[in-house]
């Protein structure tokens, strides 16, 4: 009797590779898409995908059901709506009215992709759950993906330690060009599909005007942190994160500026100016919400603080409820609200979400 993998088939190309390679080892696969947004139910007017066309969720749904059909497996679908709005999209609308910069993808790999979807992939008798993430796991570790340019380990560590039992990771091991390669050899037919970009609830959709179906506008004051003077209107604090450097708001202004700061209580966005402002840099920060994927608990590895940022080498104080993260080198644009991702070399180790940001011992963004 074959073994049975329930694979994410989510209509792009990666999850539709990751099934063709399981079927080819012999599994037998069944496809399960999600569904975890609706515009109309969810109450999105302004922005919304089902203005004049089709809802970018329904064809992915469509380009799932044709590489189910191409491959010849079972798809099945399954709506998280109600549970994607509680546990995922709240905690993004709760974020951004702290001034903070939100990262969803983290919370859905944590509570739907890793925690409903394997429920319900278990229902459907499966030994493995399978997705087409960059990562691998070896020995219970998990692992970056070899593809530098694509791993995803970063939005992977809030996973608990256990929901990554039985899992597989199928293309982990491969680069996106040998996946593309491998799609186009087996005529799959997203093979030359784009790649989705933004987050995915808003997808390619203007960001603002999406927020605004949910949080009202609330224009204030941009001052520049040096002199103290009001240089223009920000639409919004939940529009702009830390490091911002496009779209601030400041037309005509030919210098180099980026957003360094928020006060949410005054409604009030920081700005800097030059090429490479001081006010962006910070030494420290602390992070909450952790989470452990390895058993160790390291007091020196490295970390990255955003998705595209290199590794950091930093030093952990471990405290109560919290870890106190210190960094030789300065960063730039540690955000908070931003998830703070631990590794040891290529393990992912875990991760926390960062709460304060200091330089020399003073607490930074005035948030």
């Amino acid at each position: 009797m074959k073994e049975r993998v329930v694979v994410g088939l989510s209509g792009g190309v990666d999850s539709s590779v990751a099934a063709y390679l399981l079927k080819k080892e012999g599994y037998e696969v069944i496809g399960l898409f999600m569904r975890n947004w609706d515009s109309l139910v969810n109450g999105e007017i302004e922005g919304s995908p089902n203005e004049g066309s089709i809802c970018p969720q329904e064809e992915d749904y469509n380009d799932a059901k044709k590489v189910a059909d191409h491959l010849g497996i079972e798809l099945k679908r399954v709506d998280f709506i109600k549970e994607y709005w509680d546990d995922v999209f709240t905690y993004f609308l709760e974020e951004l009215k702290r001034g903070r910069t939100p990262n969803p993808d983290l919370m859905c790999n944590k509570y739907i992709k890793f925690d409903l979807f394997k429920k319900e992939a278990k229902k459907l008798g499966a030994h493995y759950i399978a997705t087409g993430h960059y990562a691998r796991i070896e020995n219970g570790k998990l692992l970056r993906g070899l593809d530098d340019n694509k791993d995803q380990t970063y939005f992977l560590a809030q996973v608990p330690r256990e929901n990554f039992e039985d899992i597989l990771f199928p293309i982990g091991h491969l680069t996106k060009d040998e996946v593309r390669r491998i799609a186009v050899r087996a005529k799959i037919p997203t093979a030359t599909k784009k790649d989705s970009t933004g987050i995915c609830f808003i997808g390619e959709r203007n960001y603002q005007k999406f927020l605004h179906n949910y949080l009202a506008p609330n224009p204030g004051d941009i001052i520049d942190i040096e002199t103290n003077k009001v240089v223009g209107t920000h639409t919004g604090l939940m529009n702009y994160t830390i490091g911002q450097r496009r779209n601030v708001g400041l037309s005509g202004q030919k210098e180099k500026h980026y957003v360094v700061g928020k006060n949410v209580q005054k409604n009030i966005l920081y700005v800097a100016f030059g090429d490479d402002s001081e006010y962006l840099y910070s030494d420290a920060c602390t992070i909450d919400q952790v989470n452990w994927i390895s058993n160790d608990r390291p007091i020196k590895c490295t970390a990255k603080f955003r998705y595209r940022s290199k590794d950091v080498p930093v030093c952990l104080e471990y405290k109560d409820d919290f870890i106190l993260v210190k960094y030789k080198d300065k960063c730039a644009g540690v955000t908070p609200g931003q998830a703070c991702v631990l590794y040891d070399e290529d393990e992912c180790i875990g991760s926390g979400f960062i709460d304060k940001v200091y330089k020399n011992d003073e607490q930074l963004w005035y948030i």
